[in-house]
């Protein structure tokens, strides 16, 4: 008969309670597993499912009274670890939605707002098309799977009771311009071909007073706008992997090694 002590006890559930804090928090936070879609119950399972997993490969988990305020200060500190990973992603889906966000403004419809369920909230036409599209190239790279073992490996860089350095912090600010910068630069050239049909439209106003300029104006701005976005579809992929690989980067700075 094995006889087991309370501390041995605690220190073999720690190996499966502290990181099952971090990835519970990652998974409730990170996009595709934290849609509104998928139950909470799903992510809990999987939570557990990845912690017994990935438990052989983590280090040594600090041995800790589980009914201590030392215990609930590093169960917090997992959640917010979890959840600044997988908040880190959120910015690339952000900054595609910005991208349909912008494009619509330019071709005017920045009224046409459509539901979108996954997130619970109101987006343009375009850029809910864009949020499809993300979700899907992010799921065809593997980008599920990468944002994963990048959490498995943040205890390595953070090991549970060491805290949330300030440059991982620094990282997640940044990543606001980030997101700006990708945005802008993927609309750039729908902004600028609408801005040459809004120029000339606008010569033709001064050239003819008499013709109905904003009649046909509306939609010929639909229809170049959209055949500007199928234009730029064909680089749009290289160009998402690209912000994939910096995105997927800035988390391994983050929380990897």
């Amino acid at each position: 008969m094995v006889n087991l002590t309370f501390a041995e006890i605690t220190s073999l559930l720690g190996q499966l309670w502290w990181p099952f804090f971090r990835f519970s928090a990652a998974f409730m936070s990170m996009p595709f597993f934290g849609n509104a879609y998928m139950p909470n119950r799903v992510r809990l399972l999987l939570a557990l499912s990845v912690s017994i997993i990935a438990a052989p490969l983590l280090p040594a988990m600090p041995e800790v009274d589980p009914v201590s305020i030392h215990a609930l200060a590093i169960a917090l500190e997992q959640i917010a670890i979890g959840a600044l990973l997988g908040i880190s992603l959120h910015f690339l889906f952000a900054a595609m939605a910005m991208v349909g966000q912008i494009i619509s403004m330019q071709m005017g419809l920045g009224m046409a707002m459509m539901n979108d369920p996954a997130n619970g909230i109101t987006v343009a036409l375009i850029g809910n098309y864009f949020l499809m599209f993300t979700t899907l190239m992010f799921l065809s790279l593997d980008g599920h799977l990468v944002a994963l073992d990048i959490v498995v490996q943040s205890f390595e860089r953070f090991p549970v009771g060491s805290g949330i350095s300030e440059t991982s912090l620094r990282y997640m600010i940044g990543l606001f311009s980030w997101m700006m910068t990708a945005a802008v630069s993927i609309a750039l050239p729908t902004i600028a071909a609408m801005l040459t049909v809004n120029l000339t439209f606008g010569v033709m106003n001064r050239a003819a007073p008499s013709l109905n300029v904003f009649a046909l104006g509306f939609p010929m701005s639909m229809i170049l706008g959209l055949c500007a976005v199928l234009l730029s579809l064909s680089g749009l992929p290289s160009i998402y992997a690209e912000l994939c690989h910096q995105i997927l980067s800035e988390m391994k700075l983050m929380g990897g090694n």
